[in-house]
């Protein structure tokens, strides 16, 4: 891929601190060097040691990338939220994993969009997954269309600037509790049981953000906003307060309205485009199945229907 800045500076730079500055790491520029990369200072081929003086047109072309073997392209459709040069956001369905593994090796997020590249006729089909979801959760994933693109964006992750906002459906109500809420417990692994996650004070530092948008006889649809990423946080941090998501079975969550996944749902997705400086601000719709049970739950008799500013007072 192609990328070009032109050099502002006053005073004269090494070329090698100017990349640095704009996002690129020593191994990427060792990628350069050595599997096809090209840096160039106007119409000349430049090494990285070149120094650079005010109104210099610098001009990268990053090393070819491909596909790993293991992801094989999948014919499959993809629903496309955005995209531009450097990113690609698809809207997830539900039972679709995000990665290849031995028991779903072919039709993951990552086979789909490896053969969505590769249709598009883009400049490389190898898949880079930004933002990951379980393979129950439905809506926004992040992808990146190069290393060097990805490790920008990751940087906004490890500042936790990537916004992922989640509209879940859990069991029990909040009335009589506080509408909005922070559960800041750290996680780790079951010992019970390897896929479950339980809070321990010796695990991941876990912050998960919420608000009650409404509130039901025995459940309430709640606005999830994720400050860290742990696996199954979410999951995790509502069976912790006694509030499972309805349909997820692995931690106590109840069964019932035809569902057959855990209620949750990646709803919007917000972040600063490196490259542009664009604030980019997506959203996903809620899928059918979850658009269904927050219908049934409104029209049941019993619903006690509550405003997110509601102090829990009937």
């Amino acid at each position: 891929m192609k990328y070009q800045w032109r050099f502002e500076a006053k005073e004269p730079e090494p070329l090698k601190r100017f990349l640095t500055q704009n996002g690129i790491s020593k191994r990427q520029l060792a990628r350069m060097k050595f599997a096809g990369g090209m840096i160039f200072v106007g119409h000349h081929q430049r090494h990285v040691q070149f120094i650079l003086h005010r109104g210099d047109l610098v001009t990268v072309f990053t090393a070819p990338e491909q596909a790993a073997v293991s992801v094989r392209p999948s014919k499959q459709p993809v629903t496309v939220a955005y995209e531009d040069d450097e990113y690609l956001v698809v809207d997830k369905p539900p039972y679709v994993a995000s990665l290849p593994a031995a028991n779903h090796p072919d039709d993951t997020m990552a086979n789909r969009v490896r053969y969505y590249l590769e249709h598009e006729h883009a400049e490389s089909d190898a898949v880079h997954i930004v933002t990951r979801l379980d393979r129950d959760t439905s809506g926004l994933m992040l992808f990146a269309k190069s290393s060097w693109a990805h490790a920008r964006v990751d940087k906004e992750l490890h500042q936790h600037t990537v916004q992922k906002t989640y509209l879940a459906i859990v069991s029990h109500n909040f009335i009589g509790q506080p509408q909005h809420g922070n559960i800041k417990a750290p996680l780790a692994p079951s010992p019970e049981f390897y896929m479950r996650r339980v809070v321990d004070p010796n695990g991941k530092k876990a912050w998960t953000e919420y608000t009650v948008l409404e509130n039901f006889a025995d459940a309430a649809v709640v606005e999830v906003q994720l400050h860290t990423g742990r696996t199954h946080q979410i999951r995790a941090h509502f069976a912790s307060i006694g509030h499972p998501l309805l349909g997820d079975s692995l931690y106590g969550g109840p069964l019932g309205y035809g569902l057959k996944r855990q209620a949750l749902h990646c709803w919007r997705l917000a972040f600063e485009q490196p490259f542009s400086q664009t604030d980019l601000r997506l959203e996903s719709p809620l899928p059918a199945d979850l658009k269904q049970v927050w219908s049934e739950l409104r029209r049941n008799e019993n619903g006690i229907h509550m405003d997110k500013n509601n102090d829990g007072t009937a």
